[in-house]
């Protein structure tokens, strides 16, 4: 019987330093996981105010003036050309130039 008690003792004390190791473990992870969670909060908000810079970028009343800077200029009517279609096509493998003249 005393055997028993002190194999009991014994498991109980291993069994109350394993669920410390493990409770430790867990709460080591929860940090880990809201460092992640404040890491990917803060990308976010960055992508947000890079999505708005852009858009603020992109608009004509800002792109026209930095163009013209630049020396650039609007494209004039003798800059534009038909697209010649045949050489395109000539340009083709046999099955796609076949399926390309018969959509039209």
């Amino acid at each position: 019987m005393r055997i028993l008690m002190i194999g009991a003792a014994a498991l109980m004390l291993i069994s109350a330093f394993r669920l410390y190791a493990i409770n430790y473990d867990t709460r080591d992870f929860a940090e880990q996981v809201q460092a992640q969670e404040r890491r990917l909060e803060k990308i976010r908000q960055d992508i947000a105010i890079l999505k708005a810079d852009r858009a603020l970028a992109a608009r004509p009343e800002v792109i026209g003036p930095a163009a013209r800077a630049m020396g650039l200029a609007p494209a004039r009517e003798d800059q534009f050309t038909e697209p010649d279609v045949e050489s395109h096509l000539a340009a083709l493998p046999n099955e796609t130039r076949e399926a390309a003249g018969s959509s039209r």
